[in-house]
């Protein structure tokens, strides 16, 4: 890989592939589980999760046939021979190249990997999307599809598949958007910017949703140590640290305006006598909040869009982000 070559995800590699995966989800899917959650506060169904699983099944059926566009063996290939050879025009391509077990990056621009170049200049804007549907490697479709996995579910069984279903595109392409303000000299793929989105709104539904939850300490310190771990993470050389902090702003946003829960004593009140009834299904504050993050979250994706296609670059107006995507070491150069 290329040194300027990135992923949207959490580890290094080598190639001309993004460079690694797995976004650090390391939590456990029960995070808002009735430990956490006051059962008497609402009383709405529990969804069915189908919109989850359809989007993992997307992502596989999509990396199938990168590969089989791909199609290492009917190449030449200076780093070596293809991995997996037995699978034929599916096989891998040399570890030298792709460490994740994937494609090469040229396959990858060729399906829709976000480049700022196209994206600007050849008014391929439709880029802002597809990158998220795309993987560099095997490697790093388990680890966001795991990661979705153990998110999304009980987020959709809860809020249900539109709410998390707009959650989630909109996400990825703010994630989008961020990044390509600021990496102009390589491609990005992989939904991680969408999985961080998802992240974001369980923030936003804790803070909102306050007063139901019974366990407010626990559950604020648990969800703050999971997105502090993956977004430092994100420092490491070939992560796309821009797109899970624009996926993780507009999650944030938008969990103030979908992810809402009646207040405590809303579903009983048809059992108490007229004067000890809840009058307002939310409280007034998650009515302000939810405005004000609406408004912010649609001039956010204005300015952006508008700075991207008049060629804005970033960096030139915050000099010291360049530090939310690398953080240079003795180990490794930022700009090698």
């Amino acid at each position: 890989m290329s040194t300027a070559d990135v992923e949207r995800g959490a580890a290094a590699a080598s190639g001309k592939t993004r460079g690694a995966v797995a976004n650090g989800y390391r939590f456990p899917g029960n995070y808002q589980s009735q430990f956490y959650y006051d059962p008497g506060a609402s009383a709405e169904r529990e969804w069915t999760s189908w919109i989850v699983p359809l989007v993992v099944m997307a992502n596989v059926a999509m990396f199938v046939v990168t590969m089989y566009i791909n199609n290492c063996p009917g190449h030449r290939n200076i780093y070596g021979s293809c991995v997996a050879g037995f699978l034929h025009r599916f096989s891998f391509q040399p570890l030298r190249e792709n460490p994740l077990f994937g494609p090469s990056s040229s396959t990858l621009q060729k399906l829709g990997a976000l480049e700022w170049d196209k994206v600007v200049h050849q008014h391929q804007g439709w880029r802002l999307v597809t990158c998220m549907w795309l993987h560099a490697g095997l490697i790093h479709l388990l680890a966001n599809m795991l990661s979705l996995v153990f998110i999304g579910i009980r987020l959709e069984q809860q809020f249900g598949f539109v709410r998390i279903g707009i959650i989630y595109l909109l996400s990825g392409l703010g994630g989008s958007i961020l990044s390509s303000l600021f990496i102009r000299n390589s491609i990005s793929v992989g939904a991680s910017g969408a999985l961080f989105g998802l992240l974001g709104a369980m923030l936003s539904e804790l803070i909102t949703n306050w007063t139901i939850y019974t366990n407010k300490a626990a559950a604020m310190l648990t969800l703050l140590v999971i997105i502090v771990i993956n977004l430092a993470v994100g420092i490491l050389p070939h992560v796309d640290n821009y797109a899970h902090i624009g996926g993780f702003l507009a999650g944030f946003l938008l969990g103030f305006v979908l992810l809402l829960q009646p207040r405590l004593g809303w579903s009983e009140r048809r059992n108490l006598p007229p004067a000890d009834r809840v009058k307002s299904k939310y409280m007034a504050y998650q009515y302000i909040v939810g405005v004000i993050a609406l408004v912010l979250l649609v001039a956010g994706f204005i300015v952006g869009l508008v700075m991207l296609f008049r060629g804005v670059n970033g960096n030139d107006h915050c000099h010291w982000c360049h530090y939310l995507s690398c953080v240079p070491t003795s180990r490794w150069n930022c700009r090698n």
